[in-house]
């Protein structure tokens, strides 16, 4: 184990290249059990998550090589069991996206209680809603069990807009006989990635990138040759970061329509890009100022579901925000506990009122300072090697297991673009 040590007050410049969708990879990878073919995922971000993902595969008793740096090949033509181990499924919260695809396949599925992040309750009720609604038992005494003899195809209204969720129906629904309609699906880039893999592979679905998903159940599914498309929520980390280091950057494989969201939020605080193919560049002298509301009102940065601005941006808001001269309210509604993390913040010189458990107000710019911090969850994190960047003098991080597993090679890529960052073994 270790932590990073990081001298902070140092613009940032240079160019990388966007890793794979974590978000995307992690459905994918599930979905591979579908078919009894090989499956090729390539632009797979090499991270913690991904990495538990194979080996549940692995232990479910599907084959899986590596055959490129990014590139996977799944063989689930031999799947020997239904179970996917405790000590697997703790480690991240995506194992529940195993569930659909095993019962789809196998017609049974056995799980503990998923782990990940500790940012608040983080319901499962909706997968059990539409797994439910297409003939699946489902039992939460001891381990999750998921049981079907059949799927049928349904008319399912998701009570929340769960991205997670709305992935497990699909491709449950896949398999199903009959027509499914999911009505309030979530419509993400990495939902809409799980689809057109799906559609590659034979599934026949219909509405992708809309709310209402429409699909007919076939028989069985091929194999397939699937690219991930790119991490937005990496790029706009990035984005956040050249910008609060008054610094500057030009990021790669950026897949332009997934940016307009980040474009509006960002505009609010005064911070532009330029977009040349799929080139994205942050340059020196962005304005840095609050354009407020009509009338010199404070202006709001608040998520929701896709086209929405994403919730696992508004970590990286409030650290940028703080560079930015005026005042802002960040208000994350989906996750109690993911606001808690400005307290380290605000050790650190940062001028924010937390109002509750999801709203923040921040005023900038203010001067942050080197502090000791703690990673509480992948987000907050990332946030968190922002703000020692931005801070003068040296900060610590500790716990940084939860920031490399949703951000490739980070270090390396830091270090690429000048930062003074080290990795340091943590003593016994």
């Amino acid at each position: 184990m270790h932590k990073y040590r990081i001298e902070g007050g140092i613009p940032i410049r240079g160019t990388i290249a966007a890793s794979g969708n974590k978000n995307a990879a992690l459905p994918c990878i599930a979905a591979t059990l579908l078919s009894e073919e090989p499956v090729i995922l390539r632009n797979i971000p090499q991270i913690e998550d991904t990495g538990v993902m194979l080996l549940i595969l692995q232990a479910l008793g599907a084959s899986v090589e590596k055959i490129g740096e990014h590139e996977w090949k799944i063989d689930a033509s031999l799947i020997r069991c239904s179970d996917i181990p405790a000590e697997l499924s703790k480690k991240i919260r995506a194992s529940i996206l195993f569930a659909g695809p095993l019962v789809a396949r196998t017609g049974k599925a056995i799980m503990p209680p998923p782990g990940g992040d500790v940012i608040g309750r983080r319901r499962v009720d909706t997968h059990f809603l539409a797994l439910q609604e297409l003939g699946a038992r489902i039992s939460v005494e001891g381990p999750f069990t998921f049981t079907a003899n059949k799927l049928v195809g349904a008319d399912i209204f998701l009570d929340e807009t769960s991205v997670t969720a709305t992935e497990n129906a699909i491709m449950a629904a896949v398999l199903a006989e009959g027509h499914t309609i999911i009505n309030n699906a979530a419509s993400e880039p990495h939902v809409q990635d799980l689809c057109n893999m799906l559609v590659a592979m034979g599934a026949k679905i219909s509405g992708i990138g809309s709310n209402i998903l429409q699909i007919d159940g076939v028989k069985k599914l091929h194999g397939t040759d699937f690219s991930i498309g790119p991490d937005f929520m990496e790029i706009g980390s990035y984005i956040g970061l050249a910008a609060a280091t008054k610094g500057s950057i030009t990021i790669t494989g950026v897949n332009p329509k997934d940016m307009r969201p980040l474009r509006v939020a960002f505009g609010k605080l005064g911070i532009r890009w330029t977009i040349d193919g799929d080139a994205l560049t942050v340059s020196l002298g962005q304005e840095m100022k609050v354009n407020t509301d009509l009338g010199g009102m404070i202006p709001k940065i608040d998520d929701s579901p896709w086209p929405g601005f994403p919730p696992d941006l508004t970590s990286i808001m409030t650290v940028v925000a703080t560079q930015v001269e005026g005042t802002v309210l960040i208000f994350e509604k989906m996750f109690e506990s993911r606001m808690f993390f400005v307290d380290k913040l605000i050790s650190m010189g940062a001028r924010i009122t937390l109002c509750d458990p999801h709203r923040a107000v921040v005023s900038g710019p203010c001067t942050l300072h080197g502090d000791k911090l703690v990673s509480p969850d992948v987000r907050a994190g990332m946030a968190m090697v922002i703000a020692a960047l931005i801070a003068h003098g040296e900060s610590e991080i500790s716990n940084v297991y939860q920031v490399e597993r949703g951000y490739e090679n980070l270090v390396e890529k830091l270090r690429s673009l000048g930062a003074r960052i080290e990795q340091v073994e943590l003593e016994d």
